[in-house]
């Protein structure tokens, strides 16, 4: 029997600092009673609908989150857990893609 994976994107809070220019960048994000602070911004990108943040967290880990530019809701859309090795990813022929 095949199963089917499921992906549900978290809602989470999330705290702001607002720059000179009145741009919102992440300074922590809340997951239930858990904080983790925005330790280095690695990239940040605008959707038509989204504002994207990708950063390391004080738990080494790396996050992606976007913020709703109606409903102002922040997700976490991606999360690499720092004690995951990152592996070359191989092509059909064996080599590395």
């Amino acid at each position: 029997m095949r199963q089917r994976a499921t992906i549900r994107m978290m809602n989470i809070r999330v705290e702001c600092y607002s720059g000179h220019r009145g741009d919102e960048t992440p300074q922590a994000l809340w997951v239930g009673d858990r904080r983790i602070a925005v330790a280095e911004i690695l990239d940040r990108w605008l959707a038509p609908d989204h504002r994207y943040f990708k950063f390391r967290g004080d738990d080494q880990g790396i996050y992606i989150i976007r913020n709703d530019v109606v409903s102002l809701e922040w997700q976490v859309t991606f999360y690499q857990d720092p004690q995951m090795k990152p592996h070359a990813v191989r092509n059909e022929r064996g080599g590395d893609a």
